[in-house]
């Protein structure tokens, strides 16, 4: 079952259970018998979004095998001292508003308790009494979003299976440091033009072969098709590489543009220096500034050309200034990579990264130490790829950003209908 399906039976279940009337109950879960009479209740109070409430629960009894058991309530999970919508609440605020646990964790109390900063939005309000006050940890928030990771880690298999895919892709890497000292890269894959994530993996190192195979041999189990991969963008990790080559030849591989400038600073700093050699004061500073802006504007013609032609033409260029041999025999080297996407059947595929996809993970992974392990670190992961494949982007456009697809998240890009349905529903919270 892919994971729109799942969300979506589970937002059934629980209207199942919302419209359960007594009735309903009177049937055995465990023989399936309809002898069934009612066996006493027992009292729960539980912290919802409205406070702490007092829910009376009927407890049942089979007449035939004696098995008993209780009703259940679509917004109380068995064995739960906190709502379903608290739990969804505090999930929602570290995933969406990209907050630390402690502070979700505190605002979840201030919410629900009328406690903490509660009495700041309204100073007049009564303060409340120790007893009665929320008790909701940190802790407990991580808890949650783990049991979420860990639902998510069973159902990896065919969660995005028939979804379509552009075949154009993105693979990054973010480094994390756990307790302990140990450090691990977590790796992921992202479709360029629908912008949906594939599960990410927790690997030692970049520059393996066999963790970048890990990668693409967990999408696959996700649903993901190698032989409908036509390309990959990604920066200079050997390790992607050498499995690229060896192991799906037919994959082009584009080059980051951005980590390729970055490169390119050093020489171009070299170059400049030696253009301002023997030269002193405001000379040497005219000749360095001169070169810098001559080579950066060369090289930009190469990286930003609209066509082969054109690149070919800058890159003679390059070759003919007296400064540009080294900067030519690195863009010669990697042209075809640099320019993969003026290709006819990747004109979709992007020119950098998806690094700035981590960008709201890191605030919210403090460099893994929330999490402390592998196994904890690639649940978190799991759950935030479900969030960022659910949410739709933000409709207005910004000064210097804007979005391919507003209003609609990577799913709904991909052809999937949400109907309604979360990624909390996906992950089943």
């Amino acid at each position: 079952m892919h994971i729109v399906a799942r969300a979506r039976a589970f937002v059934e279940s629980l209207r199942r259970l919302a419209q359960c009337r007594d009735l309903d109950w009177r049937r055995c879960p465990v023989c399936g018998s309809h002898h069934v009479y009612r066996h006493g209740s027992y009292t729960r109070h539980p912290w919802t979004l409205e406070g702490r409430m007092t829910v009376q629960v009927q407890r049942y009894q089979c007449q035939d095998c004696l098995a008993t058991f209780s009703a259940s309530l679509p917004d109380l999970a068995p064995g739960r001292w906190y709502a379903r919508s608290v739990q969804r609440y505090a999930m929602d605020g570290w995933l969406h508003l990209g907050s630390s646990l402690r502070r979700v964790a505190e605002w979840v109390r201030s919410v629900i308790g009328k406690q903490e900063r509660w009495q700041v939005w309204y100073p007049l309000s009564p303060a409340v009494a120790e007893a009665e006050r929320c008790r909701l940890s940190h802790s407990t928030v991580g808890r949650w979003l783990d049991e979420a990771g860990k639902r998510a880690e069973g159902k990896v298999k065919g969660s995005y299976a028939g979804i379509a895919s552009s075949g154009q892709m993105g693979a990054d890497g973010l480094w994390v440091r756990l307790r302990g000292g140990t450090v691990r890269v977590l790796l992921m894959l992202r479709d360029s033009v629908s912008g949906l994530l594939w599960p990410p993996v927790v690997a030692a190192g970049e520059e393996a072969a066999a963790s970048w195979e890990l990668l693409f041999a967990w999408a696959c189990q996700a649903g993901l098709v190698l032989e409908e991969v036509r390309a990959v963008v990604s920066d200079g990790a050997q390790g992607l590489l050498s499995y690229l080559r060896h192991s799906l030849p037919h994959i082009y591989q584009q080059r980051c543009i951005f980590h390729t400038w970055r490169n390119l600073f050093a020489e171009l700093a070299r170059q400049a220096a030696r253009a301002g050699e023997g030269l002193t004061g405001e000379a040497a500073r005219d000749a360095r500034e001169r070169v810098r802006e001559e080579l950066t504007d060369l090289v930009h013609q190469v990286l930003d050309a609209l066509s082969f032609e054109q690149a070919e033409e800058a890159l003679s260029r390059l070759k003919a200034h007296a400064q540009g041999m080294g900067l030519w025999q690195v863009l010669n080297e990697r042209f075809i990579q640099l320019l993969t996407h003026l290709m006819e059947a990747h004109r979709e595929l992007g020119r950098v990264t998806p690094e700035w996809m981590w960008r709201g993970f890191r605030l919210r992974l403090s460099r893994g130490r929330n999490h402390g392990n592998e196994r904890r670190v690639r649940r978190a992961g799991l759950v935030y790829t479900s969030y960022r494949n659910f949410t739709p982007a933000q409709m207005r456009r910004e000064r210097s950003r804007h979005y391919r697809h507003p209003g609609q998240s990577a799913l709904e890009v991909a052809g999937m209908s949400l109907e309604g349905c979360s990624y909390l529903d996906a992950l089943e919270v």
